[in-house]
């Protein structure tokens, strides 16, 4: 397994490195942000920890960089910011986990070791289809009928999520912790909004739909009506 570490203080970025190494894992290492993404989008990491606070760019702007170019490689992201707000706002920006500062390296490897099995699990298919509805993993692309749909990086993830549970009805609560990450409620409308989204994308201008609000439960993709 191949790790990037982005991290501008040079004793924690060789702490995490040398501990890394020790546990098996090929270890890449900056401490600038700038640099920091190029070697995340060019290069063949299994997943990458990221300070928050870096020079050249902030972690949390080169992480929304990440996902605005596609990019779904696993993020970790470490702050000093260690609030209810400070996580919101890491996960929101794309983050896959966040881990406050200080922190004992036992707990930073068991939160990359559950991002690394996660990603394996959900890579095992790499095509899902529902009805005329179809994704592709791989490519990162969409379509319905033929039709491409062009989706933004959450998006995308909040449609996979659903595809993997066609049929199934799919709490706040599973969409809150399976595509946000979020442990608890930060009582806002982003499930709404982002559902409002996909539902437009997916089902406008299609004779059946296919995402479906359950009333008081949550949401329901299948081909069938309610």
């Amino acid at each position: 397994m191949h790790v990037l570490v982005i991290e501008d203080d040079p004793g924690t970025r060789a702490y995490i490195a040398k501990g890394l190494r020790e546990s098996g894992y090929a270890v890449d290492e900056t401490g600038d942000g700038r640099s920091g993404l190029f070697m995340a989008i060019e290069g063949d990491y299994d997943a990458a920890v990221v300070d928050r606070m870096l020079p050249g760019l902030d972690g949390l702007a080169l992480v929304q960089a990440l996902r605005a170019a596609d990019q779904s490689l696993p993020v970790l992201i470490l702050s000093a910011l260690g609030e209810v707000d400070d996580r919101v706002a890491g996960l929101k920006s794309g983050g896959d986990d966040y881990l406050a500062k200080p922190f004992a390296f036992a707990e930073l490897l068991a939160r990359l070791e559950a991002l690394l099995r996660r990603r394996e699990r959900d890579s095992a298919t790499t095509h899902l289809k529902l009805a005329d509805l179809e994704m592709d993993l791989l490519t990162r692309s969409v379509k319905r009928a033929g039709t491409p749909i062009r989706l933004q990086p959450r998006e995308f993830r909040l449609l996979e999520f659903l595809m993997r549970r066609a049929d199934q009805v799919v709490t706040r609560t599973m969409l809150l912790e399976g595509v946000w990450e979020y442990h608890f409620d930060p009582q806002t409308n982003v499930i709404d909004v982002h559902v409002s989204r996909l539902r437009s994308k997916i089902d406008r201008g299609f004779e059946r739909p296919l995402l479906h609000t359950v009333r008081g439960a949550g949401y329901r993709l299948s081909a069938t009506p309610d």
